[in-house]
């Protein structure tokens, strides 16, 4: 039961590094997820207050942060809210639509699309679509580093206990 609960655990926290790149996959829920399992197959005695707060913490703000730093790069670049909203849903949906390039597609078309219903130019439009990807992998960096915590702190706390 021992290698199976941590097949588990390892399993969730490779599917959680990889929803910091792909948009569509758990991430941080994932990583979360195998703080649980952890306590399931093992024990739950090395977390206590702050282990569950800082974890519970982080987890909201990525959710926060993953919208946000996307609105932010759509906006630094004159967006409006039509762009915003063309790319989150490009980002939700272009991984499907063209799985090898979805990911830089979708963003940049759904912000393009949305900027240019606005009523921009397509040269405005363009510029708002380099935000939208400025904003994708600005919100991977930052993903990639608040997950890649969330587990090293799993790990020291293991240790330390």
């Amino acid at each position: 039961m021992e290698v199976l609960g941590w097949i588990i655990i390892t399993a969730l926290f490779t599917l959680g590094m990889a929803g910091a790149v792909f948009p569509i996959l758990p991430g941080a829920l994932a990583i979360y997820l195998a703080f649980f399992v952890y306590g399931w197959f093992f024990t739950f005695e090395p977390f206590g207050f702050w282990f569950w707060s800082f974890q519970t913490i982080v987890v909201v703000v990525l959710f926060a942060a993953d919208y946000m730093v996307n609105a932010w790069g759509v906006k630094k670049y004159g967006g409006s809210r039509a762009s915003v909203i063309g790319s989150t849903i490009g980002i939700l949906f272009g991984p499907f639509v063209i799985p090898a390039f979805g990911l830089i597609i979708g963003p940049l078309a759904g912000a393009i699309l949305g900027e240019l219903i606005h009523g921009s130019n397509f040269n405005r439009a363009l510029k708002v679509g380099w935000g939208a990807l400025i904003g994708l992998f600005s919100s991977m960096v930052v993903k990639i580093i608040l997950q890649a915590a969330m587990i090293i702190i799993f790990i020291i706390w293991l240790v330390a206990n």
